[in-house]
This record gives C-alpha cells, structure tokens and sequence, in this order.
C-alpha cells in the first residue's frame, strides 16, 4: 500500500497513522473487526433455519428436512445463545477496548504536547489543543467503535456470503450483488464534496469555541470597553454559521447515502426478475428462490448500516488528521546525563529568528557568569525575552552555540535541563488549589516548613495573612482572588523554594508596587548568591544592582559591561537611565 510521498507502507501501519492509533490500539481494531464478523455471520443463521422450516412446510422433494418442532425449538435457542455470546464478545472487543484506548490516547497526546518546544505553541491556540485532546480524541473514539469496525467487518462478512452465492448460482449472485460496488462508488465518488463540507463544519466550530473562550476571559476588558453587546452580537453569528455548515454537511452526506442505499434496494429486484427467469428455464426450483430472497434482504442490512459508516469515516478524516499532526511534531531531544562545569552561561554568535518570522537575534555573544547578576536590557522588542528562554532551551537556536558550563544546551533533554533553572516570567500561571500548592509546584517534595520560608522570603505573608484560610485557602483559576503583584511574589517564591543554581527573572518584579520590590530583590540578593542569574528588565531600579549589563537592540548586542562602565561611556544605556529618571519625576 503506498502511503504518503509514494513510501510503501504495510496495512498495519496505515491504519495506524490513518486513524492515530497505538499499537495496541491497532491491535483492538483487529479484534473487534473479527469479533464483528463472526457476529454479523451469526446473524444469519435464523435465515438459515428460516429456509429448512419453509421446505419441510412445504414438503420440497429435494429439501424435505423432516425436522420436528422441538428440533427446530432447539436450534433457535441454540442460535440465539451463539449470538448473545457473539455479541457479548463483539461488544467488549469494540467498545470497552476502545474506551481504554481513548484514554491511553489522550495521555499519549498530553505526553507529546508536554514535550513540544515553544515554538509549537505559539502557533497553536490553547483551545485548540483542547479540542484535540477531547473533541477528536471523542470522534477517533466513534470511528473505532461504531463506524471502522462495523464498516470493515460488514465488508468482510457479506464477502464471504458473496463467493458461497457466486459458486452457487453466478447468475442470481450477480443479479444480488451488482448493487453493493455501485453503492460504495457512490459514496467514495463523494469523498471530495464531503470532506470539504465535513472540514468547514470543524473549522467552523474551533472558530465558536475560541471566541467563547475568548469571551469569558476577557469580560473584564469588554465590559470595561461597553463592548459585550458588539462580541457575543459576533460571536451569535459565528454560531449560526456553524449551524448552517452542519445542516449543509448532514444534508450532503444524508444525499449520497440515501441514494446509495437506495441503489441496493434495486438487487432485491435484479434478483427476483433473475429469480422468475431461473424458475421458468428450470435453472433453479422454488426454494432456491425463496432462499435467495431471504438471503439478500439480510444481506443488505449490513451493507446499508456499512454505507452509513463510510459517510462518517470520511468526515472524520479532518479530525484524524489534527491528531496525526500533533504526532508528527519533532520533539526536544537530548540526553539525561548533564554534568556541567559550573553554570555560567555563555551565548556564541547566536542567531534565532521565529518560525516564518524575521530575525530576532543576529550573532548575539555575552557570558552570565555563576555568582553573577546578569541583566539583560534595551528596548521592546530587542530580543531581550527570547535571549533568556534560548538559554533554557525552550526554542532551539538557528545558528551558534548556548552553552551551560561548557555544555552545548541543545545537546540535553530539555526536563533535564531545566531542573537546574528557577524561572519567573511576567505573566504568572496558577492552579486552582491553595496557596500552599501553588507555591509547592516548585519542588515536589518540599516541607511545610521550606514552602513558608520561601513564601516570607517572597514576602507573600501580607496578602496571605488576610485570605480567609491562609496559605490553605483555595485561590481559583488562575489566582482569580489575587491582585497581579500577590500573584507575581507567588510565582517567585515557587522559584526560590527550587533553589536551582540558574535563575532567570524576566520582568519579574514589573507587577510590584515600589516598598514590595525592593523587599522581594533584597530577599533574591541573599538567595540567589553564587548563582547565575539573568534578568531581564525595562525598570532601570530593577537592575542597578546588577554586575554586568548587556543591551539587546535590534536583535544585536548594542553594549555591554558593568553599570558603572556604561554609565561613564554615555552610551544607549546611559541614555536609557535618564530616560527613565526624568520620568521619574514626571506628573499630571
């Protein structure tokens, strides 16, 4: 089978990458197409028993079975309990099977996404990830329960049937049976119109769940804006957009389908006409015909339901596919033994430029040195962010090297790596559970004791003494119940209970108030000794207490030295100072 770029693949591993399935997810696939098979043949059995009792009612002379009541009574119990088993089989093999996969999937999903570098995400939005994780996984679920099974296995088992009634009679297997390629032709004929209804339906609806996410965070804004009439106005049209493509979407598929099943109800016909002129040549008796009818109006049944089933396949083929491009994502890679030499930190020549985007850093060189505060300024959009998370390694850099203690960073799995960082950006993220395991995320395993310290040390004790269960008090999503700076020092104290020997701090203290910044620098002052520390800061205050500046402008290192260097050479930084100075003093 050719897979994709004309690479010959097994079977096997196109249903893999086809439906985003696991190993032992394929393998359940197995298992429920045969135990649907078995069932589906089963499933004709009373057929069988329907066609003796006829020829013993009507005392055939070819087929005189002579069977008694109970005999038959027998057979029938017997049957139904070969179905129920069947059954029972059937549906443990599809759906419970299935159920555990969907589970194993998402994890599987998660694992890969917790392992994709940033650049991913900045293309991606969180409710789209979402809706993979759940919406997709959901219809990967159905296909592998209602629909690939069924489909498959309503194929494989009117196969059988089809070559006994072809070796039997070629004749009336042929009347019975030209209907089935020409309704499946219908429906794959169709693939091309379907799947692109079935994708602006999907599209369609990532649009609505984003903006209704969009909505609920920023209420604030749009209330503060008298925008709320003027959005969900929009995002009520989005919704009846989305309501219009699924009526279209249904409606094109319900087309097709109803006319292919509609084609098969015409074998009923071909193979009673071909039936009559068989009767009336001698080519057949009467309870062959009758047998034939009863056969094929069974047969159909399952090919009705399969035709059904390959309408959804097709529509799921978008969802599928969003699947498979999360598991086609390269991930970080490196090894887990990191032994460096010291933690200074040095960046050679070093050129980065986002995905599709223009450069960022251009052949930036500087060392952060261990037990040194390194400060990392210049003007927005310099490149002074970037700089810091490349040296965490959470983008790869296009060309020179990042090292850590004369380690190539690109060369170390990234979690490895950044055990050996503490690190508090601008935009804080919390959970929603209490203070205390909020500030405990920074190490796992920390007592009582050490997260309180590293909390005063942040100086958290102000707002948390007031919270009505203290550090046990649940803060809600995101830290909803804090102000900005109350969720900044919790961000910093999760950095100082890790205690690791690199810190980067990029804006770190922007959402403090004057008095409660220079308590929290002066508690990273006496925590942060013999470390390598990189800040990155628009606040000059923030950094005069720094050992070496480095000012990015333009992707570039404009200048770089001491303070007190760069403040005697009347350079960008020193301008920079008293810029800001003079603002100091500025009023309304």
């Amino acid at each position: 089978m050719e897979g994709v770029g004309g690479v010959v693949v097994t079977f096997k591993e196109y249903v893999r990458r086809r439906f985003a399935l696991s190993e032992n997810g394929y393998r359940n696939f197995v298992t429920s197409t045969v135990s649907v098979v078995v069932h589906n043949i089963c499933l004709m059995l009373p057929v069988t028993v329907l066609f003796v009792l006829v020829c013993d009612v009507m005392g055939g002379n070819v087929y005189d079975y002579g069977l008694e009541m109970w005999q038959y009574l027998a057979i029938c119990a017997g049957i139904l309990a070969v179905i129920h088993v069947t059954f029972r089989w059937q549906y443990g093999c599809t759906f419970f099977r299935t159920y555990r996969e969907s589970s194993e999937v998402r994890i599987a999903m998660a694992e890969k996404i917790r392992r994709l570098p940033l650049s991913f995400f900045a293309k991606k939005d969180p409710t789209d990830l979402t809706t993979r994780l759940m919406g997709d996984v959901a219809v990967q679920e159905s296909a592998m329960t209602h629909w690939f099974p069924e489909l498959v296995g309503g194929m494989v088992s009117v196969a059988i049937v089809s070559v006994m009634i072809l070796v039997y009679s070629p004749l009336m297997g042929a009347a019975a049976l030209w209907p089935v390629p020409a309704a499946f032709a219908i429906i794959l004929l169709s693939k091309g119109v379907q799947r692109k209804h079935s994708d602006i339906k999907a599209e369609r609806m990532l649009e609505v769940n984003e903006g209704v996410q969009e909505c609920l965070e920023a209420m604030r804004d749009l209330r503060g804006n008298n925008a709320v009439g003027t959005y969900t106005g929009e995002l009520f049209g989005k919704m009846d957009g989305v309501e219009g493509c699924e009526i279209r979407s249904e409606l094109t598929t319900a087309v097709f389908v109803v006319s292919a099943q509609l084609i098969l109800k015409f074998g009923i016909v071909t193979t009673a006409i071909a039936g009559a002129w068989q009767l009336t040549t001698g080519g057949i008796d009467v309870f062959t015909f009758i047998a034939f009818l009863i056969l094929i109006s069974r047969l159909y049944d399952p090919m009705s339901m399969s035709l059904q089933n390959l309408a959804a396949m097709i529509s799921s083929e978008y969802n599928m596919a969003r699947m498979q491009e999360i598991e086609n994502q390269p991930v970080q890679t490196g090894t887990t033994e990191f032994r460096p030499d010291g933690y200074d930190v040095v960046f050679d020549h070093v050129r980065f430029s986002y995905e599709g985007g223009a450069r960022v850093l251009e052949d930036v060189s500087f060392t952060a040195r261990q037990g040194e505060v390194t400060a990392l300024v210049g003007p927005s959009g310099g490149g002074k962010s970037t700089a810091a998370k490349l040296a965490a390694r959470f983008w790869d850099a296009d060309g020179g090297r990042i090292t850590v203690g004369g380690v190539d960073v690109s060369t170390v799995d990234p979690e490895t790596l950044l055990s050996c960082y503490s690190i508090v950006f601008q935009d804080v993220t919390l959970f929603n559970t209490t203070v205390r395991d909020n500030i405990r995320i920074g190490r796992r395993g920390a007592t009582d004791e050490e997260v309180l310290a590293a909390a005063r040390a942040a100086n958290c004790d102000e707002f948390v003494d007031a919270l009505p269960d203290g550090y046990d008090t649940v803060i809600g999503e995101n830290g909803a119940m804090l102000s900005g700076g109350e969720r900044q020092r919790i961000s910093i104290a999760r950095a100082l209970l890790k205690s690791a020997p690199i810190v980067l701090l990029d804006e770190a203290t922007a959402s403090l108030d004057t008095e409660c910044e220079s308590q929290v620098q002066a508690a990273l002052s006496e925590l942060v000794r013999d470390k390598t520390v990189i800040i990155v800061a628009h606040r000059m205050r923030t950094v005069v207490g720094a050992d070496r500046i480095v000012v990015l402008a333009d992707g570039t290192v404009a200048e770089q030295g001491p303070p007190r260097e760069l403040l005697d050479e009347d350079g960008r930084f020193a301008r920079m100072v008293r810029i800001q100075r003079s603002s100091d003093d500025w009023s309304i």
